[in-house]
């Protein structure tokens, strides 16, 4: 993926330098609440990756940002900077209205957010609350080390994913969504978590084409490196990698089969017409 040198967002929140403790505390209560409920918008589920280190309390001390970090914040901040122009031009050409775009919050170890505390073992989130994603960039090394999902691109998918749900709370997918949800029993709701997420993938393909037709910026091989992160983060291998047997009732996200599916029928079509999960019975 090409970016160095190219143009950050403007829409970038960076609270890696305060202090861990004074953004949110331990990782309990609310905290490990996110990580299993914040479905309604969570992108990546970790829950049968935590250990019990991630809920261990966070250092009073302020965060100090390495080489690292402060080329993952600009990549991150480019990443966006290309969502911004995708999905204003797919909003104009295809609903005929105007993308507002979200913040993109950046933290190192904890921070808050109205749909509570998270740390780095909850995952990359979107709030609807205050139309904001909230991403620990070290969340891409969890990526390469734990989860086989390593490059730039990957990286890339999962913040075009968290995006992605910021489209459907545009679009006033999410609302109805999560109407639906209130009524619904924990395993239809489960099924409705998961055709928001595979939307949400499938939304993350659009921006993947928008991205390579309008900066060129894609190479060789940074789509399966996305295909590749969506098969990895499916539910059914997160809980077969955890030691688990897969239970379907319980999947909040999809397949890695279904997942990287919907990813490139994004890719593919470029439409947002083709990726209404709720309008089929073959996800």
């Amino acid at each position: 993926m090409q970016w160095k040198g190219r143009r950050g967002s403007r829409n970038i929140e960076d609270r890696r330098g305060a202090s861990s403790a004074g953004r949110a505390g331990s990782v309990g209560g609310v905290g490990l609440l996110a990580v299993v409920v914040i479905g309604y918008f969570l992108g990546i589920d970790l829950t049968p990756l935590l250990d019990d280190q991630s809920r261990q309390g966070q250092s009073n001390a302020p965060t100090e940002l390495t080489a690292a970090d402060r080329e993952a914040g600009e990549f991150v901040s480019v990443t966006l900077a290309d969502t911004e122009e995708v999905w204003g031009a797919v909003f104009r050409d295809q609903v005929d209205g105007t993308y507002r775009p979200p913040t993109l919050v950046l933290f190192k170890g904890a921070t808050s957010s109205p749909c509570g505390n998270a740390s780095g073992a909850t995952g990359p989130f979107y709030c609807p609350a205050d139309r904001k994603a909230y991403l620990d960039t070290a969340f891409f090394v969890t990526m390469e080390e734990r989860l086989g999902a390593g490059g730039d691109f990957a990286a890339a998918y999962v913040v075009a994913h968290e995006i992605a749900h910021h489209v459907q709370n545009e679009l006033g997918i999410m609302n109805e969504a999560n109407a639906l949800r209130q009524r619904a029993s924990e395993a239809e709701g489960n099924a409705i978590s998961v055709r928001m997420e595979l939307q949400a993938d499938c939304f993350a393909g659009i921006w993947a084409r928008g991205a390579s037709e309008r900066f060129g910026s894609v190479d060789a091989g940074d789509v399966e490196e996305a295909v590749n992160a969506a098969r990895q983060i499916g539910d059914d291998t997160l809980q077969a990698n955890a030691g688990r047997r897969p239970m379907p009732h319980t999947f909040t996200h999809g397949t890695s089969a279904q997942r990287s599916r919907w990813f490139v029928r994004g890719y593919e079509s470029g439409a947002l017409e083709q990726c209404d999960t709720f309008a089929t019975d073959r996800l």
